[in-house]
């Protein structure tokens, strides 16, 4: 019988393989995780894809932001919905998944996104079925960041779309995010699936925001299997180098933020009728040659998602959110996020502002991003907090989800105080002291992590979900990148940065806590500090290189 190890199909339940991949990939004071171990840069992925032989629709760019301030990057009110036209859409691409910046330094030349990504390799990658619109028929679209432009990959009839629009009851669009795990495993090696599920969080909670600000919402539709994805999105019928596939990870209907209610599933008449398309473009080669991660592939067959029954999830009443005001607009707020490489140390976060940036990460009813509803919150944070003005330094717990508190609480070590910091946010002192120095550990010796304003673990109910439904071991990484996406936006807004952090030590982690089973896992670090800039790296705009078309 073939083991995990292998990449074989080993006689279990289905559960133990994502549960078994995680213990695997974990990092601990004597072991990494396993990875090529140097930078094959002669093989390094390119970072865009492209489809070859597509027709390419070149997108407009935004002449004027819109006029949304920092608060409208979550609220609903004040964004009014827009039509779904293709400038629309355009623009939601160009705040979320496009280009935001050129950096170079001694000879090389990188482009950053509006979408962060682990090691700035992007595995995450974009796909639209649009409606007819007065440039352009309906089709099937794969977007080309580099370009900022729609490739049609296929023709949709109008019968096709016109079932679309009868099942979800108004007008709208679909959007699929799929990822390359090539992408990230050319550097990470066998944990690189961690990173590509983070990314695809980050990049939903990017088009999330960007929608609101076209007075739209981002559904996820989490009836629908990965099966039924790729049929729409014509996977089927492409013809991929190995290691280089996409991978379907979810699909999303767009319509207005007016709608209160809308289907969460497909109707088999639906994906028939996408089943039977033809398919266009050849995707472009990556890397020269590629290295083949088994367990990645073990894991990845392990996790897809069936069809399953439709769920509305309700977070249930929440008190208002804690306002704070910002000089940046939201527009401004995107453009602008970076992520930090290390910190000066020197700024602190006023109280007022603190609780009001982890109040955004409360999961609301009709509050971007999380009312994409991909689950009721799983994941919690614990922080370190190293210089907030008016907080004590020390180890705090913020629970964002009631359901966890006491499970949390009786894992958790026994001499902790929990003692809650303000009346209506659930954040508790565990322990006072300076954990500068542990924080930095922690995130595999990374100073940044020590040094900021604060920094973070992200802390997941694990082995229950798991065990009920594996697909949502993805998930759970997803609602990590989301929570990484908001904190990114929220230290921009404070006139801060942040950065994520991947590397971290797995069980010394959990060991900080108490934890001593995978009942909770830690998923994914975050630190946010006053940035230190680097002077040897020049900024371009960031689509230079198609001047002509500005």
């Amino acid at each position: 019988m073939a083991t995990l190890e292998q990449g074989g199909v080993v006689d279990q339940p289905a559960y133990m393989h994502p549960i078994a991949y995680h213990e695997r990939t974990k990092h601990n004071f004597g072991r990494f995780a396993k990875s090529p171990g140097y930078m094959d840069w002669q093989n390094q992925p390119n970072p865009f894809r492209s489809y070859a032989g597509c027709d390419s629709l070149p997108l407009k760019f935004l002449q004027e932001d819109p006029a949304a301030d920092y608060r409208d990057l979550y609220h609903r009110k004040n964004n009014r919905p827009q039509p779904f036209s293709m400038d629309n859409v355009a623009a939601l691409l160009e705040l979320s998944l496009g280009l935001s910046a050129w950096k170079s330094a001694a000879g090389n030349r990188w482009s950053l996104r509006m979408n962060p990504s682990s090691g700035n390799l992007h595995p995450t990658e974009c796909h639209l079925i649009l409606p007819p619109t007065s440039s352009s028929e309906s089709g099937l679209f794969h977007y080309n960041a580099f370009t900022h432009s729609l490739e049609l990959r296929a023709r949709v009839p109008a019968e096709v779309w016109r079932r679309v629009i009868q099942h979800f009851g108004t007008e709208g669009f679909l959007m699929a995010l799929t990822s390359i795990f090539w992408r990230e495993s050319w550097k990470y090696g066998e944990r690189a699936f961690r990173y590509c599920n983070h990314d695809v969080g980050h990049a939903l909670a990017a088009v999330s925001f960007a929608a609101n600000l076209q007075g739209w919402q981002v559904k996820y539709l989490n009836a629908v299997a990965d099966e039924q994805t790729a049929t729409l999105l014509g996977f089927d019928r492409v013809a991929w180098v190995a290691q280089e596939e996409e991978c379907p990870e979810l699909l999303c209907f767009v319509c207005s933020s007016e709608i209160e209610a809308v289907p969460r599933d497909l109707s088999s008449d639906i994906v028939t009728g996408f089943s039977h398309l033809s398919v266009t473009g050849k995707p472009n080669i990556l890397s020269g040659e590629r290295v083949s991660w088994p367990i990645i592939e073990t894991v990845a067959r392990a996790t897809q998602k069936p069809a399953t029954d439709a769920t509305v999830i309700d977070f249930g009443p929440r008190d208002a959110c804690r306002e704070v005001v910002s000089s940046l607009g939201a527009a401004r707020i995107i453009r602008q996020r970076r992520s930090a490489l290390a910190f000066a140390g020197e700024k602190s976060l006023a109280r007022e502002r603190f609780f009001a940036l982890l109040d955004r990460t409360v999961a609301r009813n009709r509050h971007t991003p999380f009312d994409v509803e991909l689950s009721a919150p799983s994941v919690h944070l614990m922080i370190f907090v190293h210089n907030v003005e008016g907080l004590e330094q020390g180890l705090y717990f913020f629970v964002r989800n009631p359901a966890d508190a006491e499970p949390i609480r009786s894992l958790a070590r026994k001499e902790f105080l929990w003692r809650q910091v303000e009346q209506g946010l659930p954040l508790y002192l565990l322990q006072t002291g300076d954990f500068r120095r542990l924080a930095a550990r922690i995130s595999c010796d990374q100073e940044i992590a020590g040094y900021g304003v604060f920094s973070l673990g992200m802390i997941a109910r694990f082995r229950r979900i798991i065990r009920e439904n594996p697909y949502r071991y993805r998930q759970l990484f997803w609602e990590s990148g989301m929570l990484g996406q908001i904190l990114y936006l929220e230290a921009e807004a404070h006139g801060l940065r942040g950065t994520g952090i991947g590397c971290f030590y797995d069980d010394p982690v959990h060991e900080i806590l108490g934890l001593s089973d995978n009942s909770y896992q830690s998923l994914y670090h975050f630190t946010v500090g006053d940035p230190i800039e680097d002077r040897r790296l020049t900024t371009h705009p960031p689509y230079m290189h198609l001047q002509d078309r500005r």
